[in-house]
């Protein structure tokens, strides 16, 4: 984690037998975290990410916050698209379509155009990135989540609804159970500024499972 090359005496803990210290650095090596070089032994893919998700002073795996996209979507009657969360955290509210980035996704706005195919079967290539929002949740004094929403805003009128979709007028928002904050981002998102960034801290109230 601190240095760019490492030798084999240098990495073996104290008072470990070679054979089993050498077990485990060739399971390292086999599984990607480390490779061997003709100066040493330095991390590999696997490693490297894996010690980018740790803490320098405590040595664990930190929490971090999910980056998604959102879909603010409008149809001609000035409805908005919202989505039923099907898992938790809060489940059963209503939100607008999202889902988190990929490793693979090239940039921002495939990732957008993915999730508008993988969640409508829409092929929408014109995607307007309206903004971004970081947004936390909390109960009480514990945060629930943490999150970066980059906000993609388009118009459709094909969009069939279902049990777990729905139009809904924006000044009747407050009807439905809705995901922390998605009010306020669909709000923010009709001002149609070019871009807006936004934070938001909600206390999450409700009784979940």
């Amino acid at each position: 984690m601190h240095q760019k090359i490492a030798r084999f005496r240098d990495m073996r803990p104290p008072k470990t037998d070679t054979n089993l210290y050498s077990y485990h650095l060739n399971q390292l090596l086999k599984a990607g975290f480390v490779k061997k070089t003709d100066a040493g032994y330095t991390l590999g893919t696997k490693g490297l990410v894996y010690v980018d998700r740790l803490s320098s002073e405590k040595t664990l795996v930190r929490q971090q916050p999910k980056i998604i996209t959102l879909l603010v979507i409008q149809n001609s009657d000035g409805g908005v698209l919202l989505q039923r969360r099907a898992k938790q955290p809060f489940i059963d509210t209503w939100t607008a379509p999202s889902g988190k980035l990929h490793m693979d996704d090239p940039t921002v706005l495939a990732a957008a155009q993915r999730e508008a195919y993988d969640k409508l079967g829409v092929t929408q290539r014109e995607l307007r990135h309206a903004g971004d929002c970081y947004l936390r949740v909390m109960d009480s004094d514990d945060t629930i989540t943490l999150t970066l929403v980059h906000v993609f805003a388009f118009e459709r009128d094909d969009i069939p609804m279902t049990d777990d979709l729905v139009w809904a007028k924006p000044h009747k928002l407050h009807r439905y159970d809705l995901a922390p904050a998605v009010e306020q981002i669909i709000t923010r998102t009709f001002f149609r500024d070019p871009f807006f960034f936004e934070e938001f801290q909600v206390d999450w109230n409700h009784s979940t499972p």
